[in-house]
């Protein structure tokens, strides 16, 4: 093994790019895991939260597009951010990346773990000692995919993003069919009025929105690995970007409307991190209702796996340029990934997996880690998005159109998330702040290591 090396050039193409940005944000797993807190929240504004949250991170996603011009790099908003705001602004956009990933280890597998419960032992799919179990073996499986190779993960990737948007294509359209006449919550232009949010609705609503669309950038995170790397803008990490992310958008939005006009309140509330089954239960006879089951087992093994790739690359581009331990920069001689970084999220996430067991119930570990993972996105997307607007300021004198694309959108999206990430901090309790803002905090103790290690060498 090598203690730095490269890692496999141009292994994505566009398509494979798209799959892995569609891939990171779950979309099963999305639904089926945050619809429950979204709607206890703000009710049938969801559909409203959903949509300007997701205008809000094409924003961010423009700004990533534009900073990859700077040059292609595995840190992404590390890199960039650092670039231009100095280097401990981009460790700490790193550094938020790297923890909100660490606690979606737990957010992620355990919706796996109860959907497998769901399939082969229905009375243990809420009890936590067995949840916590078959989770950590979901993330020992994935993880051992992604330390084999990004073609692996991304032949991986392609096989379950596609076998996932078929089942959802198949929900939203007969849903839609079938409750169209008789909806549990009638559609009305009330779900999207921006004149129905409160400044407290609306920041409520958007801190779950917004781990919706999260996981996006691991394209971006990709981009030394994607083809066209040398003009990466225009390249497959690039555009792989932008259209998974506009996919995205309308998606989420059909498939909450579908989620309204299909379930009760009751019943959402009632299915916890199994909205997709309930709705298929709703539409369709055993046993293809339990193909919704899958499909959520399916998504979520996706994003883990996408989540784990996009951690693993972004502590191996800060341990390359020495702002962690140059350890985690080792690349496998042979699969050219970064295996030191894959082992550290694979050990971590079953320590927090472990600590977990010992928690009351799963929907206060899916609440707490949630909404803690949440406000680290507002935080290193922020910077993003401040750092794209600061960095092509003299595009205001271009254009309208350029001004738009490259500073006012990502520096209002970049102020939208500040906003939402202060506002939402009262309503927090004080594990979920321990977890939130202590897991930022904490990233002040391996800045002044590595800085004291540096200034000996």
């Amino acid at each position: 093994m090598n203690s730095s090396g490269e890692l496999a050039k141009n292994s994505l193409g566009v398509f494979e790019s798209i799959i892995m940005g569609i891939a990171g944000t779950a979309p099963a797993f999305s639904v089926a895991v945050t619809s429950a807190a979204i709607v206890a929240s703000v009710g049938v504004l969801s559909v409203g939260s959903i949509l300007y949250c997701g205008l809000i991170m094409f924003g961010i996603t423009l700004a990533f597009i534009h900073l990859s011009k700077i040059q292609p790099n595995a840190g992404a908003a590390y890199a960039w951010v650092g670039h231009v705001f100095g280097p401990t602004w981009g460790f700490f956009a790193g550094w938020g990346l790297l923890i909100a990933s660490i606690f979606f280890m737990v957010s992620a597998t355990i919706p796996a773990a109860s959907s497998t419960l769901l399939l082969f032992a229905p009375d243990q799919s809420q009890d936590t000692r067995f949840i916590t179990a078959i989770a950590a073996v979901w993330l020992t499986v994935v993880s051992l995919i992604v330390g084999r190779g990004i073609k692996h993960s991304s032949f991986m990737q392609m096989m379950l993003t596609l076998f996932e948007s078929v089942i959802l294509c198949v929900l939203i359209v007969a849903g839609l069919m079938s409750y169209w006449d008789l909806p549990a919550h009638p559609p009305s232009i009330v779900w999207i009025s921006p004149l129905s949010f409160s400044p407290q609705l609306f920041a409520t609503g958007a801190l779950t929105a917004i781990f919706f669309f999260w996981g996006w950038d691991v394209t971006m995170n990709l981009s030394e690995e994607s083809k066209g790397g040398s003009n990466n803008a225009d390249g497959a990490a690039g555009k792989g970007a932008f259209w998974s992310v506009l996919n995205m958008i309308l998606f989420f939005v059909l498939m909450m409307v579908v989620v309204l006009m299909v379930l009760t309140d009751q019943e959402i509330a009632d299915s916890g991190t199994n909205v997709l089954f309930a709705i298929a239960n709703k539409l369709f006879p055993a046993p293809w209702s339990y193909l919704a089951v899958f499909c959520t087992i399916f998504s979520t093994v996706g994003t883990i796996e996408t989540q784990i790739l996009q951690f693993s690359r972004s502590m191996f581009a800060m341990a390359r340029d020495g702002m962690l331990h140059p350890v985690y920069a080792r690349v496998h001689e042979h699969w050219k990934t970064p295996w030191v970084a894959t082992f550290v999220i694979w050990f971590l996430g079953i320590v927090l997996l472990f600590s977990s067991s010992f928690m009351p119930s799963v929907k206060v570990i899916l609440t707490s880690s949630i909404l803690a993972i949440g406000f680290q996105i507002c935080f290193y997307m922020s910077l993003t998005g401040f750092a794209c607007a600061w960095h092509y300021r003299n595009q205001l004198k271009v254009s309208v159109g350029a001004a738009l694309g490259y500073v006012i959108w990502p520096a209002f999206s970049g102020g939208f998330m500040v906003f939402v990430a202060i506002y939402s901090i009262p309503i927090f309790d004080s594990f979920t702040i321990m977890m939130g803002v202590g897991g930022l905090l904490l990233g002040f103790l391996p800045l002044a290591f590595n800085r004291k290690r540096s200034v000996k060498k």
